[in-house]
């Protein structure tokens, strides 16, 4: 690989963000530029230990010494950055998209002038909320479904979106609704977003790499190909993607579902706990009346309730079980 190109991809995509992110939140005063310095950091920070960790675990175990012996031409450090820049791009491009897109496949009508008192309600609730969390104030809307759901999403937590279905506010008290909003804004306060981006880009990084290393080893070592990519690259790396990705995918979904506990804690300190309890016993009494979740698939992950679904495995689910969380306000 040329230099010119590994020093392009070395020009990292979320570095060129953050920074324009850093310079914008100085010229605005920013109220919550610490916050977003830190995770800015963990952003950068995770990234290079990334490629540091990946480098120096592929030479103890004696990788590239075993590549070099069988003539294999692989430049690792390359590979990584290569597969470090679009892994991240790619969680990266799905997060600034997410307003536009959730708002999209939901039907989201934002509410930009309240047209009766259920709507002057629910923006001024949110912006007390939002308040009380210190962040700004996020668009509001109301999607429609029957099934009781709401989500938060967005990048920049002082220009999220928040919405609730419409059969959620009309079975909710104002006491659960105001928890559910609660719990909502404790995703977008605790920046939950940028942060399962992050675990994405890593993942993403990772099941690449991984793939691609694995597809070379077969082709070159075991298949003893001298020539180019044979066919056993390309054949080995979509099986190990298709493999690594499974994988990867049960790490996505422990850390979706972590930020759902600390979700609904949020939505107790702002609502209370006993406001936050019976939202969620209201939930769980549709999923026990096997309501179809009527989110689509794409938002599944981002809605208070993944709603009820043929049993699955726990390792691929977005949410804990109700009764955990549950449990979880009750004793926590």
């Amino acid at each position: 690989m040329p230099s010119w190109v590994k020093q392009s991809y070395s020009i990292n995509i979320v570095e060129i963000f953050f920074v324009a992110r850093i310079y914008k939140a100085k010229t605005n005063n920013h109220p919550n530029l610490e916050n977003d310095l830190y995770r800015i950091g963990l952003f950068l920070a995770t990234n290079l230990a990334i490629i540091v960790i990946a480098s120096i675990s592929l030479r103890l175990l004696g990788v590239e010494s075993i590549l070099a012996d069988n003539g294999m031409d692989l430049d690792l450090k390359a590979l990584l950055i290569f597969c470090a820049v679009f892994g991240f791009a790619g969680s990266l491009i799905s997060l600034l998209l997410s307003k536009f897109m959730a708002k999209m496949s939901s039907r989201t009508q934002i509410i930009k002038e309240p047209q009766n008192a259920q709507e002057r309600w629910l923006l001024t609730t949110v912006a007390e909320l939002a308040k009380k969390a210190n962040i700004g104030m996020p668009e509001v809307g109301i999607f429609p479904a029957q099934q009781s759901n709401a989500f938060a999403t967005g990048w920049n937590r002082n220009n999220a979106l928040v919405a609730v279905s419409a059969g959620l506010l009309e079975r909710f008290s104002k006491d659960e609704a105001k928890a559910v909003l609660a719990h909502e804004i404790g995703h977008v306060a605790n920046g939950d977003m940028i942060t399962l981006a992050l675990v994405q880009g890593v993942v993403n990084t990772f099941v690449m790499f991984a793939a691609r290393v694995i597809g070379f080893f077969v082709d070159r070592v075991v298949l003893k190909n001298q020539r180019g990519l044979g066919l056993g690259y390309w054949i080995t790396t979509i099986i190990a993607e298709i493999c690594l990705g499974i994988l990867a995918s049960t790490i996505v979904m422990w850390f979706s579902r972590q930020r759902e506990f600390r979700a609904d804690k949020a939505g107790a300190q702002l609502a209370g706990r006993t406001a936050m309890i019976g939202a969620l016993q209201k939930l769980q009494a549709e999923t026990q009346a096997q309501v179809p979740s009527q989110m689509p698939d794409t938002m599944t992950a981002f809605g208070i309730s993944s709603g009820w679904k043929r049993k699955r495995s726990r390792l691929f689910m977005t949410h804990p079980p109700l009764e955990e969380r549950i449990e979880a306000l009750k004793y926590g």
